[in-house]
């Protein structure tokens, strides 16, 4: 393995292209903490970050085979991270947004509607909360609810990894959940305040 240090970038990815994973452990090592500096810097979140490196990490090892023999690692790997982020970036706009909007609804619901609440309106308003989630969220969050798919499936049917289902299943239950509870919590105030 000591000898893998001693490649440059382009030997690295030459051997990372045939499939070679001591190749990918060295890219890794080499690469991994200036990557996460570079993208806590942006995110300001630990875990984020984290998650951020895991996936093109991931994505590198599962796409080696696609990388131009003559591209800059450095460069590919920083243009991941660059465009991973700001791709949260634009989810978590949406995400505000979106509580944005339900809270619009919720300060706009009669009291006397109250009475009319039965399960069926409640799976609708659960439905069109999975309908307003990104797409990509929306897709995998219903083929793990809907269609009882594992992550591993799910992952094998995208062509993505399984961490990235996971962790897209995690964000739509971190988004659906606070609202059906605060939905719930707000319709039993008003009940008993009536």
């Amino acid at each position: 393995m000591g000898r893998y240090s001693k490649y440059s970038d382009k030997e690295l990815t030459d051997l990372l292209k045939s499939g070679d994973q001591s190749a990918f452990t060295e890219i890794y090592n080499r690469y991994w903490s200036v990557m996460y500096a570079h993208v806590y810097k942006m995110l300001r979140d630990r875990e984020e970050a984290k998650d951020v490196i895991q996936e093109i990490f991931s994505k590198l090892w599962l796409k080696a085979t696609e990388i131009r023999s003559n591209q800059n690692l450095a460069g590919l790997l920083y243009v991941a991270a660059r465009n991973r982020v700001l791709n949260l970036m634009e989810q978590n706009r949406v995400r505000n947004d979106y509580v944005k909007s339900i809270a619009s609804f919720i300060s706009e619901i009669d009291p006397s509607a109250i009475d009319h609440v039965d399960e069926k309106k409640l799976t609708q308003i659960i439905e069109q909360e999975i309908l307003n989630l990104p797409p990509k969220m929306r897709e995998i969050f219903e083929m793990s609810r809907k269609e009882n798919l594992s992550h591993k499936e799910i992952a094998a049917k995208l062509n993505i990894s399984d961490q990235t289902v996971k962790k897209q299943v995690q964000n739509a239950l971190k988004i659906i959940r606070p609202k059906i509870s605060n939905l719930s919590v707000f319709l039993f105030t008003l009940i008993i305040l009536r």
